[in-house]
């Protein structure tokens, strides 16, 4: 069977679309296939306006979060045709359409919602199959599409609200969201494994992750809540915020229960040696701690698909959602002293966590689309696929 040629598009708004890719990418590449390349579109074809909004995304989660909520919002149940998002669908259809004539990709996959393939499919002759990996626990219109012929999601509950928004059952797949393979053990690693310190163990530890951007307001104020009486020790990963780091290293860079770290890749490692995560609740990081059975605080979660993906987990009993410094350590104790809850919410865990999405991705387009040697698309499930790619 000839290897087949596979494209990842992405955008480089956060982390998780990207380790989504990687993920994914990671898991082909497992299998032999190796011809897999990712593209950030935005980047590659507008990278100043890339820039621009990717500035003003992470600025809305300090100046202006209740604006990018409402918009989030508004937007949530647009439907395709609307022109609102026939124009966001068009951005970046020029160097698309070059990066296929380019790579000839045998199916495309979408880990961000910017839809320009449906739309360039129906302007050109270009005809080949695509998927969408939604990396959050709420659907948002962005990542809806008639074109689009199968859905991996993280819940169950998800895929029947996209069924009640007119997407077919049999194109929806209850996957989880792509991680890494190193989130698919379950053993806990020794006190110095992987982080670089050794832990004090008659103390919980608790992980305190800002983003990879380190946009997480309040860390300073966590910190003194959480240090006071003695009680834990916090590792404090401050993503590629130098500032916030050098803040924190000015605060409290002499106290012997606090151990601070920029970007870190062994996430895994991290969540694993802690005994609860503060955090905010991007999908992946979510998925991520979910798939390492840690308990999970949400610290003031932005509006728009942070705040609902935080309010989905707490519906569930995973999660726990504060406002202020002081009712966050006053959760943190009850939940840490009081083994029945701790027992609870690990139980609610097991319901939702998919350490191993990305194999059930991966599986699953090979079975679909390239089962044979001449590729030719399994229609049982999700219908007639389209044809090879031709592009003029």
């Amino acid at each position: 069977m000839k290897s087949p040629k596979i494209m990842i598009l992405y955008a480089s708004y956060g982390d998780g679309h990207y380790r989504a890719s990687k993920a994914i990418e990671a898991c082909f590449r497992s299998k032999g296939i190796h011809d897999v390349v990712l593209l950030d579109l935005m980047a590659e074809s507008h990278p100043r306006l890339n820039e621009f909004t990717k500035f003003i995304y992470l600025t809305s989660f300090q100046a202006l979060p209740f604006l990018y909520g409402w918009i989030y919002n508004a937007t949530k149940d647009l439907r395709i045709e609307s022109a609102l998002l026939r124009a966001v669908n068009a951005i970046g259809t020029g160097t698309l359409k070059k990066a296929i004539r380019q790579h000839e990709p045998d199916l495309v996959i979408h880990t961000f919602p910017q839809l320009i393939l449906p739309e360039l499919s129906k302007r050109a002759s270009l005809s080949l199959p695509m998927v969408n990996v939604i990396t959050d626990f709420d659907v948002h219109a962005r990542w809806l599409h008639s074109g689009v012929h199968r859905y991996y999601v993280a819940t169950e509950d998800m895929k029947r609200e996209m069924i009640e928004r007119g997407v077919p059952a049999e194109r929806i797949l209850v996957s989880g969201i792509p991680l890494r393979p190193d989130f698919g053990r379950d053993e806990q690693p020794p006190a110095d494994s992987g982080i670089g310190l050794t832990l004090n163990p008659g103390k919980k530890t608790i992980l305190l992750m800002a983003g990879a951007y380190g946009v997480m307001q309040g860390n300073r104020e966590i910190c003194e809540a959480l240090l006071a009486g003695g009680d834990y020790q916090i590792l404090a990963v401050c993503g590629r915020n130098q500032e916030l780091y050098q803040g924190l290293a000015s605060d409290f860079g002499d106290h012997p229960d606090i151990h601070l770290f920029g970007f870190v890749d062994e996430v895994a490692e991290f969540m694993l040696a802690s005994d609860c995560m503060i955090t905010k609740p991007g999908g992946i990081t979510l998925s991520e701690a979910l798939a390492c059975r840690l308990p999970l605080f949400l610290y003031r979660p932005v509006p728009g698909q942070e705040l609902n993906n935080a309010r989905y987990l707490e519906k569930k009993g995973i999660a726990r959602i504060a406002a202020d410094p002081v009712s966050l350590r006053a959760e943190i104790d009850a939940l840490l002293q009081d083994g029945g809850q701790l027992s609870t919410v690990m139980a609610n865990m097991e319901n939702l966590r998919k350490p191993m999405a990305a194999e059930v991705i991966v599986n699953d387009i090979l079975e679909q689309w390239f089962q044979s040697a001449s590729r030719k698309p399994v229609t049982a499930q999700i219908g007639s696929a389209p044809p090879r790619l031709v592009i003029h």
